[in-house]
């Protein structure tokens, strides 16, 4: 059988729950929320460690302490999955992560189990390339192609192959989290050599407290004014905290 490597709320329990989009170009939709475990990139301000974050880990994350991999991931078969998503009678789906697109056969064939009536969205770092078999069935791409500020080296933050096929897909947007002012200079940069289009970009506060997203928005907005960028905050943060399932 199928299966695919989830996060949890709690140990045992799938992360899989609905909520309200806080982000991107969907921010405010009800949506069925699928967590998968396990990224290729190491964020130091990732907001789900817990996804990727497990003992014996190199990389670096600011929150210090890693996470049991036994307590912090299950596995299960696409069919379980498919069920716990249609007991919350909502059709937008959201597979997130972590990094989805590392496990891409197993959610095309939920994709596949799902059905047409679903509209599917991935969110991605945009450093893996969608295969032909999932592909066609996937609705919306919300990428967030990492920048300096994220602590991932170059040549992993950034698939050069990758990110020219996301700019001239149509389904792709582009939202890039904000730490400083000068990052903006990178998402420019990014978006010229990779033809990226102006109405598909976001900028998003960095920050895992209301307090801290204020603070950045109010000279964050200003820039995306300024620049005719998107600007998304973090809708998930205000009315919930960062926790899980939510």
């Amino acid at each position: 059988m199928t299966k695919l490597r989830l996060a949890t709320t709690h140990p045992g329990e799938p992360e899989i729950f609905h909520s309200l989009q806080g982000e991107g170009i969907s921010a405010g939709r009800p949506s069925v929320f699928v967590r998968l475990s396990g990224c290729n990139l190491a964020c130091h301000w990732c907001d789900t460690p817990y996804t990727w974050y497990f003992k014996g880990h190199t990389g670096h994350h600011r929150g210090g302490a890693t996470f049991d991999r036994r307590s912090n991931s299950v596995t299960r078969d696409i069919a379980e999955v498919a069920a716990q998503i249609a007991a919350f009678d909502c059709r937008r789906i959201v597979l997130t992560g972590g990094e989805p697109l590392l496990q891409q056969p197993a959610l095309a064939a939920l994709c596949a189990l799902l059905g047409p009536d679903y509209h599917i969205e991935i969110e991605s770092n945009g450093t893996v390339a969608l295969t032909e078999a999932l592909s066609g069935l996937v609705h919306q791409l919300n990428l967030s192609p990492k920048l300096l500020h994220s602590g991932n080296a170059d040549s992993a933050r950034i698939n050069p192959a990758a990110l020219a096929m996301y700019a001239s897909d149509p389904r792709a947007w582009f939202k890039f989290v904000i730490a400083k002012p000068a990052d903006a200079n990178e998402v420019a940069q990014l978006a010229a050599d990779y033809h990226l289009p102006a109405d598909h970009i976001l900028l998003m506060p960095e920050g895992t407290t209301p307090c801290a997203l204020r603070e950045r928005t109010a000279w964050l907005a200003p820039l995306c004014l300024a620049n005719g960028w998107r600007f998304t905050d973090r809708l998930h943060i205000h009315l919930y905290g960062d926790t899980r399932g939510t």
